[in-house]
């Protein structure tokens, strides 16, 4: 598989979707990249010297942005789609996360980033809790950069002597990640980068919390926690916790907050921190609560969607954005909310942008991808709009929430290299997805048994 983008490709004559207020949605559009960025978006743009895709019958849209995703849980998807929230947490983290191996992370995270890919994600947070060792850590980066994604790797905590790092732990976040920022993700603008996936009050003291933040913070990287996942967590108030204690950042993203308090939505709005949801797991996984879009909407608070983890779920962000509508359309028409009739209908452009722009911007990436903006990064994905479960097309936009799935995907480029044409996977050896499913198939009998 290729690393280097042609000096110039031609997306020619496609439905473009753009993200882009300025730019809106055009038919009949071409997408010029040079050198890995956008640089022209319009009708007749030359072609001379180019790599040309032909976009006829395609809808072109940014690549996907997963901000939240425990990719190294893949090689044992579904495992859990028949357990409540506490009993997820017991299989997956006291029983199996202690089992892992280094080569296991390796290959959940190459099958996950791949199937990602496949499904036009073009940008996911690998949120790795399973930091066992320096070597588990290692692996997770090995296989986001031998999968060609956009990834920014999480950095967690370890699951043996579980106890101690998440009971109201005063154990700071281990320092394996300074040697990791020096060592393997040095830079900001590489394809993969790095950030913090802390624990936040709820599963470690205050002043370990202080701690976390402020190495986070002298590295230069964000901080991403999870918040009121479940009544128990949110009766905990951790996010006013570190409003109070003057924590709270334009650089922290809090992932769930189904039960965290409306005041505490209100100092997120305040302080400029993000939210990122995963309406699939917060409607069918049992304990979380219900996906709080009626809050983010009502304090104005960024938000991305997830998908959380495989074990419980769907690997694509289509599936995300139709149950975060359903959810909160249903929300509002029922009056389940302190916000009825306080909020505008929630359209599919609203829903859409979370998947793209808002998941950019929680990751702060915003500048760089999330629309098909000149200037930016070349993540791009083209959907077949003459599949039979989207023809004919009135309104791409609703077409590609309401019914599109990984299988209408045709072509994938992340920083202006393909990673998928023409419905299949592009590359073969280290990154392939023989490979991946060879290595993921031995993961995942050696710790389901079988």
């Amino acid at each position: 598989m290729t690393d280097r983008a042609p000096r110039r490709i031609l997306i020619d004559n496609g439905w473009v979707v753009t993200g882009d207020p300025g730019l809106g949605t055009l038919t009949g559009c071409d997408v010029l990249i040079e050198d890995g960025r956008i640089t022209a978006v319009g009708r007749g743009l030359p072609g001379d010297g180019a790599e040309v895709i032909d976009a006829r019958d395609m809808i072109v849209l940014p690549g996907l942005v997963d901000a939240h995703k425990h990719t190294w849980q893949s090689a044992v998807r579904h495992r859990c789609t028949e357990l409540d929230l506490q009993t997820y947490f017991g299989e997956m983290f006291g029983r199996l996360g202690p089992l892992y191996r280094p080569e296991d992370v390796y290959a959940g995270n190459l099958l996950g980033a791949l199937s990602a890919l496949d499904a036009g994600t073009t940008a996911l947070m690998d949120w790795s809790h399973v930091q066992n060792s320096p070597e588990h850590s290692d692996q997770a980066i090995a296989a986001l950069r031998d999968s060609g994604i956009r990834a920014i790797f999480g950095h967690g905590w370890p699951l043996v002597d579980l106890p101690a790092w998440i009971a109201g732990s005063d154990r700071p976040h281990t320092d394996d990640v300074r040697r990791i920022h020096r060592e393997l993700l040095p830079d900001d603008d590489a394809l993969v980068t790095l950030h913090l996936a802390g624990r936040g009050p709820e599963l470690s003291t205050l002043e370990a919390t202080r701690a976390d933040l402020a190495m986070a913070r002298d590295l230069g990287i964000r901080t991403s926690i999870h918040m009121g996942c479940g009544p128990e967590y949110g009766a905990m108030a951790a996010i006013a916790q570190l409003g109070r204690a003057g924590l709270l950042g334009p650089d922290l993203s809090f992932v769930h907050c189904s039960e965290s308090a409306d005041d505490e939505f209100a100092m997120m709005a305040d302080h400029g921190a993000a939210v990122v949801l995963a309406p699939h797991h917060e409607q069918a996984l049992p304990g979380i609560g219900h996906t709080p879009i009626d809050r983010v909407r009502a304090f104005g608070i960024t938000a991305g969607l997830s998908t959380d983890t495989e074990t419980a779920g769907a690997a694509d962000l289509f599936t995300q954005m139709r149950a975060g509508l359903a959810a909160h359309r249903s929300q509002l028409a029922e009056g389940r909310t302190r916000f009825a009739g306080k909020l505008d209908p929630f359209s599919v452009a609203e829903v859409f942008a979370m998947a793209t722009q808002g998941g950019a911007d929680t990751l702060g990436l915003g500048d760089r991808i999330g629309s098909l903006s000149p200037g930016k990064r070349a993540d791009v994905v083209l959907v077949r709009a003459t599949d039979p479960n989207l023809f004919p097309v009135t309104d791409p936009v609703a077409a590609l929430v309401c019914s599109a799935h990984p299988g209408n995907v045709d072509t994938v480029l992340v920083d202006g290299v393909v990673r998928k044409r023409a419905g299949s996977l592009a590359g073969d050896g280290a990154g392939g997805i023989d490979r991946a499913r060879e290595l993921a198939l031995a993961s995942h009998r050696r710790l389901l048994g079988g």
